[in-house]
């Protein structure tokens, strides 16, 4: 058995929020599987599934309903009554340090200032869990963090979105297929960003012995004279 817990807040008014994001990838995940939710207890949702091809892996998917603050309150039960250590969870899950469009997956490490993972890690008394981190980018000016994780994706980031929400489930299943380094090395190169254009060429050496364009020209000589290095000297009258 393993545990994928996706983090957000309960609730319609946070569904769409940039903190959100960590359920967008359970319920993705949830909806390949099929999954049937039941209510465990007042602190959250679970559903047994079977992730990756064939018989698959046995996982058990917790959806928090303890706002993010409290998100520990959901998982540290489950993992005490299931017996399993650290290696047996992962974390989905937003990260301001991380440009939006880039998606991680990191084994361990502190908060990072995500209060969701900070409870998570002060009730199991430890770092050592897996965290796939879907990045949100750090607030623009004028917005403080608290206004700006609860904001809702701006139109132009939908697209991207729904492609990072993929990939994150896609990371999530070889996670609890095929173990974290395969996990990350196939995902840890995804960044969505659009990349700077290419520098230009530099121009290719003119061949030996063939005269490289100065972008000048030289005045056509008078009547009468010649062209003698840079000088324009008069010819001898016989």
């Amino acid at each position: 058995m393993k545990i994928i817990v996706g983090l957000g807040n309960p609730g319609a008014q946070y569904a769409q929020t940039r903190h959100n994001v960590g359920w967008l990838v359970l319920d993705e995940l949830a909806r390949r599987a099929g999954a049937s939710w039941r209510r465990e207890g007042k602190d959250a949702e679970l559903a047994e599934v079977r992730l990756g091809a064939g018989v698959g892996a046995k996982v058990l998917l917790v959806r928090p309903l303890t706002f993010m603050n409290a998100s520990g309150k959901a998982v540290a039960p489950l993992m005490s009554f299931y017996k399993l250590g650290g290696e047996s969870l992962l974390v989905l899950q937003d990260d301001l340090d991380s440009p939006f469009g880039l998606l991680r997956v990191r084994m361990g490490g502190r908060h990072g200032g995500q209060n969701g993972v900070r409870d998570i890690i002060r009730l199991l008394g430890h770092e050592a869990f897996a965290r796939v981190k879907v990045g949100i980018s750090r607030p623009p000016a004028g917005w403080a963090v608290p206004d700006w994780v609860l904001s809702r994706w701006r139109e132009e980031e939908k697209a991207d979105l729904a492609e990072l929400v993929r990939l994150g489930a896609n990371a999530a299943e070889v996670w609890a297929t095929s173990g974290l380094a395969e996990a990350q090395g196939q995902f840890n190169g995804t960044d969505l960003r659009p990349k700077p254009p290419a520098p230009p060429k530099p121009p290719k050496p003119a061949p030996a012995g063939e005269a490289v364009p100065t972008g000048r020209t030289l005045p056509d000589a008078p009547a009468g004279a010649a062209h003698t290095g840079g000088r324009v000297e008069k010819t001898e009258e016989g």
